[in-house]
């Protein structure tokens, strides 16, 4: 089974990372770090390709970017680790991903909140909270 990660470009990323790491150790698992980006950061990143080279970018150089992403993140992790790079909605993705790979635990990263919205989370963190098929570790910064 996997221990899915899912990474963001925030500082957050680290602790998710270190989470899932601690978790794949105790199970013998492998992370997936997840990174996926979004509708507007593909049309930024084909937009920057089609001025600086005249070329759109094909799917799967998209997809590499976000699997970049996802590998800086895995700066210092001991476990074993596969990196993947997706495109859509990063809530509703992460969640198919996580379905489709059959893991044992899902690991997100959320902002802390203030006193009042301290049960809240971002949208994405608590769409991945309610709809993932696994247990859910979130790590607060």
């Amino acid at each position: 089974m996997a221990i899915v990660a899912a990474i963001d470009r925030s500082d957050r990323a680290e602790d998710v990372v270190r989470e899932a790491g601690t978790l794949a150790e105790a199970f013998d698992d492998t992370v997936h770090l997840v990174h996926v980006l979004t509708r507007t950061e593909f049309v930024e990143l084909e937009r920057t390709n089609v001025n600086n080279t005249g070329e759109p970018l094909d799917l799967d150089e998209v997809k590499a970017v976000a699997k970049e992403i996802a590998a800086e993140a895995a700066e210092g992790l001991t476990v074993p680790y596969e990196c993947f790079g997706l495109i859509g909605d990063p809530a509703s993705t992460i969640v198919d991903y996580v379905e489709e790979e059959g893991a044992r635990y899902l690991v997100i990263g959320a902002r802390k909140r203030s006193p009042t919205g301290k049960a809240l989370f971002g949208s994405a963190a608590q769409s991945m909270l309610l709809n993932a098929p696994c247990p859910v570790v979130t790590t607060l910064r």
